[in-house]
């Protein structure tokens, strides 16, 4: 067997796979006499078939398999002995391959094309520089946050007048024209509303102030702005009957519930960030600050690792890519593609590949590895943000390692996850070889640099 690459180009190659007789009969005698073992055939105990039938009946197909299970060893093998960087995968040769004539021929040459993947050096310095966006955390950011941790903290009292979001409980009783109750009516018990909530400022103006016990005349259809769903929860009734109602209401008000607020105390420090952790309203509110400016550093990560991009690919410049190989490679490996797809979606699969390429590049020369304790950092840095999306921002060691571990359970997630972990470790190296134009900027204005620029 003979095995040679020639480039056509710097961007394809051609191999040529040559088999002589030697190089497969065995195998082909090999597959024939296990074939005459199992073969039933009539008239013949199992196994006792002579050799000349079975051959007559198999050989040929015989010998094109194990012909082409040689060329594939051969082919991929070579690729792999010799460090080829391919692009794709490789595909038969359509213009110099000559007809293979199982019949009458004993030796064999098969062709196959190759798209060479592009050479290139990414090389990085201190002259090299990218806009880092340190997003600024300010008073009101904290304030907001310790509202989140007062909130939940927080406790339900009972009081006497309605203020702001309470929650009101009582009997709604359905009134006729004259302002009495409507004989045969609705009738409600131990329903709930928040006045605040009412989508009319007049109904809810009628309940600001209210003193429980009181009988508020009100319009839940108008307090309820229309919403079927919300009036048939307030009145206990169908959703379907919930259309059909206009009339006047009257709501005695049995209870009156109010949320507080959690003080700002050792018992709100120690829910808010673990026990002892923290002691003092100063040390609070730094906490905050902290916990707050490592949640916004994945997110100034990933707005430097977009501002990368542009300067690597700048400073990589043109690439060359077998292009005719590329198209047919994708023709051929994709179901729903055909020439014109391929053509519309080539441009911006070509910078994809290129940006890949750059990063594999780099991941080789930074000899980036990734562990699996540098998975389990990822998938805790994942689970972090997840929980600080509902204002838990210290999750306790054993919660956020046993989420942590469930996540990479998933092989989707854990590809995912090994994607992440290579770009940070490739985001981090570049980040100690070039220069970094620290920006303060405001969270609102953070987050229009990602959106689509006119």
């Amino acid at each position: 067997m003979n095995v040679t690459l020639n480039n056509t180009d710097s961007a394809n190659a051609v191999v040529s796979v040559k088999l002589q007789k030697a190089d497969f009969q065995e195998k082909v005698e090999k597959s024939l006499r296990n074939f005459r073992q199992k073969a039933n055939i009539p008239g013949f105990r199992k196994g006792m078939a002579p050799m000349g039938m079975i051959k007559k009946m198999y050989e040929k197909s015989v010998l094109a398999e194990e012909i082409n299970k040689s060329v594939g060893e051969a082919l991929y093998g070579y690729i792999r002995e010799n460090k080829v960087n391919i692009l794709g995968e490789p595909l038969p040769n359509e213009t110099d391959q000559k007809p293979i004539d199982f019949d009458n021929d004993s030796e064999f040459e098969f062709l196959f094309d190759l798209g060479l993947a592009p050479e290139f050096d990414v090389k990085l310095t201190k002259k090299d520089s990218v806009d880092y966006y340190k997003v600024e955390v300010t008073e009101e950011m904290i304030q907001k946050q310790s509202g989140v941790f007062t909130d939940r903290a927080g406790k339900h009292e009972q009081v006497d007048t309605v203020e702001g979001k309470d929650m009101v409980k009582g009997t709604v009783v359905e009134l006729d024209e004259t302002g009495a109750p409507k004989e045969g009516g609705i009738v409600a018990e131990d329903t709930i509303t928040i006045p605040s909530y009412f989508k009319n400022d007049d109904e809810k103006a009628k309940f600001m102030g209210a003193a429980k016990g009181a009988t508020i005349v009100y319009n839940v259809n108008e307090a309820c702005g229309g919403n079927e769903y919300e009036i048939s929860h307030v009145l206990k009734i169908d959703k379907a009957g919930a259309k059909d109602i206009t009339s006047n209401f009257g709501f005695t008000i049995n209870e009156i519930t109010r949320h507080v607020p959690a003080q700002l105390d050792q018992e709100l420090f120690d829910v808010a960030f673990g026990a002892g952790n923290v002691n003092s309203e100063t040390e609070y509110f730094a906490k905050i600050r902290e916990s707050l400016e490592a949640q916004l550093k994945p997110e100034e990560d990933y707005r430097f690792w977009l501002d990368l991009r542009p300067m690597l690919e700048k400073k990589v410049g043109d690439v060359v890519y077998p292009e005719a190989f590329l198209k047919r490679w994708l023709l051929t490996s994709g179901e729903n593609r055909t020439e014109e797809s391929v053509e519309a979606e080539f441009p911006s699969m070509k910078s994809e590949l290129t940006w890949h390429l750059i990063k594999e590049k780099l991941a080789k020369d930074f000899e980036v590895k990734v562990e699996q304790a540098d998975l389990l950092e990822v998938a805790k840095a994942a689970t972090k943000a997840q929980f600080a999306q509902y204002g838990m921002m210290e999750v306790p060691a054993d919660m956020l390692e046993n989420y942590s571990k469930d996540m990479l359970k998933d092989e989707k997630t854990q590809r995912s996850l090994v994607d992440r972990a290579v770009e940070d470790k490739i985001r981090d190296a570049v980040k100690e070889k070039i220069t970094l134009k620290e920006k303060a900027i405001s969270q609102e204005d953070f987050y229009k640099l990602f959106e689509p620029q006119a």
